[in-house]
Parts: C-alpha cells; structure tokens; sequence
C-alpha cells in the first residue's frame, strides 16, 4: 500500500504548511474539498483533543497488568461521560505529500473545533483544560461558532473517509482518538466490550489502521510520547503547537513516515496495523 519511493520528502520540506481551520460556517465546504481528494490522498493521519480523564484506574493496581478490558472499562466511561473538542487531520498520497489545493508553494492540514463541550457546564479535568488553553484553544469561539458533532458525522460518513479499503489511518496512541469518532458517528454510547468496540472501529475505519505507539515497539530505542518519540527520530513539528489537534496529526504522519524510513527498509508495518496500542486482544 505504501510507494517504495519513501526518501521523496522534497515536496514537503519546500513548502510551507498551513492549518485550514474549520467551524461551523466552512464545515460543509470543507468536507467537499476532502471529499475531492480521497481517491489521490487515501492516507489519513488523525488525533483528537478532549477534556482528559475523569476515571482512572486503581492506583494500587500496576498499570501494566491491567487487561484489554480493564482499560476499555476505563476508556469507555470516560468517553461516555465527556465530549470532544478538537480533530486533526493530514491527508498525504504514498510518497508522503499533503493536499496544495492547486496553489503548488502551500499544503494544507484540517483543525476541526467543536461547539459539544462547554468548560462552565460540562465534566472535565481541570489541568487538561488549563493546558488545552495555554496552547491556544479558544473555548468560547468553539462554543459559539464551532461544529455540531451530529452534522460532522453526517458529512463525515459521505466524505469517502469512512467504509473505504483503498483508505490508510495513522495515528497515536489512539484508543480514546477512535472512541471519541466511533461516539459521535453512532451517536451513542461506546459498546459494552472491548471487542464490540474494536469491531466497530474496524467497520468504519477499515484494516489499514497503524497505531504508531503500538508499532513503536517493534523499533529499537523508540518510546514515551508523541513529542519526544519525534524528536528521536529527528522530525520537527512543521506547524502549530503541540496537543492542537492538526498539528499533531501532521507530527503523527511525519513521525510514522521516519519510522518507515527507518525500522522497515525490507518489508512494511503491514503486519502491525489493526492494532490499538492497549487494546489488542489475542
């Protein structure tokens, strides 16, 4: 699925990049232009922003022996109970350069801000909103002029995102990411268990799934978060801040790229997708 051609970063690195920042009145005009570029640009790389965590497990429990199940317990309640905020998306074709919209010098990423969570009324954690604020989220913009998450899901569901073989999804530890989309697309509460759930992802989102943080640990020296598993691999944030959702996602697909570079020189990372990093059940 992916060019073998993976050292033809040129495009990229001579054009600069920016955020197409997306609320309610450019919604649908925005999905139509995804919807234009599906067929040429099939790699999605995502991530999300929310209100954290309010659940957390048992601090006498080591984390690392906790269950595909004990964690989707965890993930489901917290998704249920909270709203998103943010989704990123960067769409790349095979050799790894992003949508120009017919400009030839600028490429673009999408920034997604929705109007569901209201910091004044609904459930959150306090020091994740303080950080989503300190790295620029306008909270009250999103509250007056930000995106219904029932009209995203229905363009989302017509964008050819969705229910599409020929579409690769790259992300970042992103059980809650897939949690929060599988939410708003049902429009429903997550299934009861892990392997409804994982079920349903791969409905809608299909097999070609990599969860960088789970392919990451077939690669020697790589570890931790987004941000420092980067700077390993010598990849620079091309744009926004960290914890915005497009500028993450564009991180997430650069960063996912090295590693290819890297780690698979003979053979792809075919064999890891359809995992969720925290979710695998064997």
């Amino acid at each position: 699925m992916f060019d073998d051609n993976k050292n033809d970063t040129s495009l990229i690195k001579s054009s600069s990049i920016v955020i197409r920042e997306v609320y309610s009145h450019n919604l649908a005009s925005e999905f139509d232009i995804i919807r234009g570029l599906i067929d040429d640009y099939p790699f999605i790389s995502m991530d999300t922003e929310f209100p954290g965590v309010i659940y957390r497990h048992n601090p006498a429990v080591n984390p690392n022996n906790l269950r595909p199940s004990d964690l989707y317990r965890l993930l489901k309640s917290n998704v249920d109970a909270l709203c998103l905020i943010q989704v990123g998306l960067t769409l790349s074709e095979a050799q790894g350069n992003l949508p120009d919209l017919g400009t030839e010098t600028t490429r673009f990423i999408w920034e997604f801000n929705f109007r569901d969570f209201n910091p004044a009324r609904d459930p959150h954690a306090p020091d994740s909103i303080a950080l989503l604020r300190r790295q620029g989220i306008d909270f009250e913009r999103n509250r007056t002029q930000g995106i219904d998450s029932k009209r995203f899901a229905e363009l989302m569901m017509s964008s050819g995102m969705l229910c599409n073989d020929a579409v690769c999804w790259v992300t970042f530890h992103s059980a809650y990411d897939f949690g929060y989309l599988v939410k708003i697309l049902t429009r429903r509460h997550l299934p009861a268990r892990v392997d409804q759930f994982l079920e349903v992802v791969r409905v809608l989102f299909g097999n070609n799934v990599y969860d960088v943080k789970y392919v990451m640990r077939f690669c020697e020296k790589l570890y931790g978060g987004l941000d420092r598993v980067a700077r390993t691999l010598e990849v620079d944030r091309a744009v926004g801040k960290c914890h915005q959702a497009g500028s993450d996602s564009l991180l997430t697909w650069h960063a996912f790229k090295r590693i290819r570079e890297i780690y698979f020189v003979n053979d792809g990372p075919e064999k890891y997708s359809g995992v969720l990093y925290g979710l695998a059940v064997h």
